[in-house]
């Protein structure tokens, strides 16, 4: 099988075309040449830097060759060995994109929400079974109002996610339990002033 990287193919063989393309680089040299990076910025051998991550100098040679690469987590740690940070770009706007918030909300059960849902807020949390009706309901609503516990809705239906998002925007996170809260209590001051103008109308 011949290759079609013109590194991989001799000179002689190479058009005038793909020698003048090789000599333009330097060229990016992927994962296997940000471990290299890094073995210079630390003037570390493969040995070396096995060594410290406490892996065998193979492993290290087949990152290199492009074999296998590091998990995200030990790429993480190489980065973070050489003083480097990563940062990610959105290609259209060039703007910085940043991981998700680890303080996120989260449900009852601990787990977080859909990452691909957003979050809206309609008041007090209130277990489903209780009706409007019972004296329970407005427990609860007290309940969950003392511990800060709002009630969450993870919208990710496409059709109606599109229709918040025309509506409020389009939310780059999930909002923590906090200004959620903040956000339930913001509606019982709209619900009360309100009331009021209703009373004195």
């Amino acid at each position: 099988m011949t290759s079609t990287d013109p590194h991989q193919i001799p000179v002689h063989l190479l058009t005038e075309e793909e020698i003048e393309w090789m000599a333009m680089g330097p060229f990016d040299g992927g994962i296997p040449g940000l471990v290299r990076r890094i073995r210079r910025i630390l003037e570390v051998s493969q040995r070396g830097l096995a060594e410290i991550l406490g892996v065998s100098q193979s492993v290290v040679a087949r990152w290199e060759t492009e074999r296998t690469s590091p998990r995200a987590s030990v790429l993480r740690h190489l980065l973070w060995l050489a003083g480097l940070r990563t940062s990610f770009h959105d290609e259209e706007t060039g703007e910085e994109v940043g991981p998700m918030r680890d303080d996120g909300a989260r449900q009852h059960g601990g787990s977080r929400y859909p990452a691909h849902g957003d979050l809206t807020v309609r008041g007090w949390w209130v277990p489903r079974h209780l009706r409007s009706t019972s004296i329970d309901y407005y427990r609860a609503i007290d309940r969950s109002r003392k511990q800060r516990d709002p009630g969450i809705r993870c919208t990710y239906d496409p059709h109606w996610r599109a229709v918040f998002r025309a509506v409020w925007g389009t939310p780059d996170d999930h909002p923590s339990v906090w200004q959620l809260a903040a956000e339930a209590e913001h509606l019982d001051e709209v619900r009360e002033q309100r009331r009021r103008g209703a009373t004195l109308a």
